[in-house]
């Protein structure tokens, strides 16, 4: 079915307030993507106070986003899985648990970029 003028922009709008919606709601429930947050809010204010470059700025953000979207993704797999197989079963423990490896795997990325941008610098400041 071909959209009118009028519907390409309402659902435009309404995709965007979706996704606004997403995030306010991923804040506010879900536990592991609030400490994701705090993790991400911890890094941004030692990217200020250790003076990170323009490229190290690129690398933290993309590497915060990276960790925030796979949570994101996993959580929908999650809840996606849940809802349609509630009762336990092993390709659905299967399914959740490679889907929660790569939130893993994007966290520890994300911590070796902390580590490779932050530890000469706050080994200078402290040292």
């Amino acid at each position: 079915m071909a959209l009118n003028d009028k519907d390409k922009k309402t659902k435009k709008g309404f995709g965007f307030s979706y996704a606004i919606e997403g995030l306010i709601t991923m804040s506010k429930t879900e536990r592991n993507f609030q400490v994701h947050l705090i993790m991400a809010t911890l890094a941004v204010i030692t990217g200020f106070y250790t003076g990170i470059t323009r490229l190290e700025w690129a690398l933290l953000v993309f590497a915060i986003g990276l960790v925030l979207i796979v949570e994101i993704v996993n959580t929908a797999i999650e809840k996606l899985i849940d809802y349609l197989k509630p009762e336990i079963h092993p390709i659905a423990k299967f399914i959740k648990d490679i889907s929660a490896a790569s939130v893993l795997l994007a966290a520890i990325t994300a911590i070796f970029i902390g580590i490779f941008l932050f530890g000469p610098k706050l080994l200078h400041l402290f040292l």
